[in-house]
């Protein structure tokens, strides 16, 4: 059933990470063109889809928080939206990576995604302060929250911002330590709920986005030790998806998107390092399970979407 209300007072943040992931899958496939026989006008139609469809999304944002600034905080107060929030930011920072064969302002974009990014880190530090003592847990909401600014170097390098980009990445790892450590013992003591199981596939995600960035800055021995850590927790999470899935459909499933768009990316960047076979069917098998998992899960989203469906599922605020 349609919804009465206009959809832009609802923009839920729950649809940003599978902006990000629709970025990410694009440069996978057009970084995948350069080393291997790959179409190039694939990585370019998704590029256009996933740049229009964030640009669609994080205008919708905007109307909603100028209608009413602090319902920004009441997203805040959700952990999934707060990890959404930083996603935007994220996709913004892949959007200048997008157009640089372009060279459409991507120095100003690149710059506009960092400063959200650290934004969105200050937003989320203030919101979990906020939160009640018992609902301050580690979550792996969190790895987007606070080690976003990864990404910096996948346009930042080119643009010649290598230091900030060696400072954005150092400034992630350390969060991302701290975070990883903290979930490790947590998880000791409980496990996620069934409709949260599927945000364990994030735990992918910034292994994957540090041995592409790594390799990007030339930290050679770094890329292979997050290459390897991604292939082996990959493994793992494909072993536990029947697990994950256990509780169907629902917007926590924009954890399935980015993680795999990200391992089609260090896939393709142990192509450009290696250069065998080897590699190669590593960018092919990331291609034939990232290219369908990200299209359909971004497919049902916009349905829901369409109804109002996903913003009251992820308890979007509304103005």
């Amino acid at each position: 059933m349609l919804n009465d209300t206009p959809l832009w007072r609802s923009t839920p943040p729950a649809i940003f990470p599978i902006c990000l992931a629709l970025l990410g899958l694009g440069l996978g496939w057009r970084t995948a063109s350069e080393v291997l026989p790959v179409a190039e006008d694939i990585g370019d139609v998704l590029l256009g889809l996933g740049s229009a469809f964030y640009v669609f999304f994080l205008l919708n944002y905007f109307r909603k928080l100028a209608a009413r600034p602090m319902v920004l905080f009441d997203d805040m107060t959700n952990p999934a939206a707060r990890a959404g929030i930083a996603a935007a930011a994220m996709s913004m920072m892949m959007l200048a990576a997008a157009l640089l064969p372009f060279g459409i302002s991507a120095p100003l974009v690149w710059w506009i995604g960092v400063v959200a990014q650290i934004g969105a880190s200050a937003a989320g530090c203030w919101a979990i302060w906020r939160d009640p003592p018992e609902r301050r847990k580690f979550s792996t909401f969190q790895y987007l929250t606070f080690v976003g600014p990864v990404v910096g170097p996948f346009a930042g390098i080119k643009l010649g911002y290598v230091t900030e980009s060696l400072v954005l990445t150092l400034a992630a790892l350390v969060a991302y330590v701290i975070i990883t450590a903290g979930l490790i013992v947590q998880l000791r003591h409980a496990h996620p709920s069934v409709a949260l199981r599927p945000s364990m596939a994030i735990f992918l995600a910034p292994v994957c986005l540090f041995a592409t960035s790594f390799g990007m800055l030339g930290i050679d021995w770094a890329f292979t030790i997050f290459y390897w850590l991604s292939i082996a927790i990959a493994v793992v999470l494909l072993a536990l998806v029947p697990w994950m899935i256990k509780g169907g459909f629902s917007p926590v499933w924009a954890s399935f998107t980015f993680p795999v768009a990200a391992f089609l990316g260090v896939q393709v960047m142990a192509v450009i390092k290696y250069g065998n076979d080897i590699h190669a069917i590593g960018v092919y098998g990331a291609m034939i399970v990232a290219t369908p998992v990200v299209l359909i899960i971004a497919y049902r989203a916009t349905l829901r979407w369409a109804t109002g469906d996903l913003a009251r599922a992820s308890n979007s605020a509304q103005v």
